[in-house]
């Protein structure tokens, strides 16, 4: 079974996807909304790190349970930045392209998530199932969260 396979790169991935809602909320700390949502989602992946690390040993995989940290001092210079940089056009075009990062990360991992599902379903593994089911639907807000953070942006970024 390549299943593990499939675990180790979620784990990857919902990592990555972490790292980069913790640097997209660092380096816009000015827009409040921006800030605080991408920390919470971040959050979502942190967990689910932790989760695929846990059913990952039914796998054979040996997982980090801990989900990767920002460093300290870089994520001092990266809010440091954006209080410096404030909401010049520039800083405005950085955001979409944050945005766009994240919500192509984030459907990476809802593929992975889904392919997973249904790998589970198929050999009737309900505890890998159960994972699925309890983190996909973050994935999924995740998804629909940067999906419509970049339509509000973009309207008001682009137009003006």
């Amino acid at each position: 079974m390549k299943i593990g396979l499939v675990l180790h790169e979620l784990h990857r991935s919902e990592n990555d996807l972490a790292q980069k809602l913790l640097h997209v909320s660092e380096r816009h700390k000015v827009d409040h909304e921006i800030y605080h949502l991408a920390r919470d989602l971040a959050r979502w992946s942190q967990h689910h790190v932790r989760e695929i690390a846990e059913i990952g040993r039914h796998y054979d995989q040996d997982l980090d349970p801990e989900p990767e940290g920002e460093h300290g001092l870089t994520e001092k210079l990266r809010e440091k930045g954006s209080e410096l940089i404030g909401r010049r056009s520039h800083a405005a075009l950085l955001m979409l392209v944050d945005l766009r990062e994240v919500y192509t990360m984030a459907s990476g991992v809802s593929a992975d998530w889904e392919m997973l599902a249904q790998a589970a379903q198929g050999i009737k593994h309900h505890d890998l199932l159960d994972v699925t089911q309890r983190c996909h639907p973050d994935t999924l807000r995740q998804l629909r969260w940067a999906n419509a953070m970049l339509k509000v942006n973009s309207t008001q970024i682009l137009i003006s």
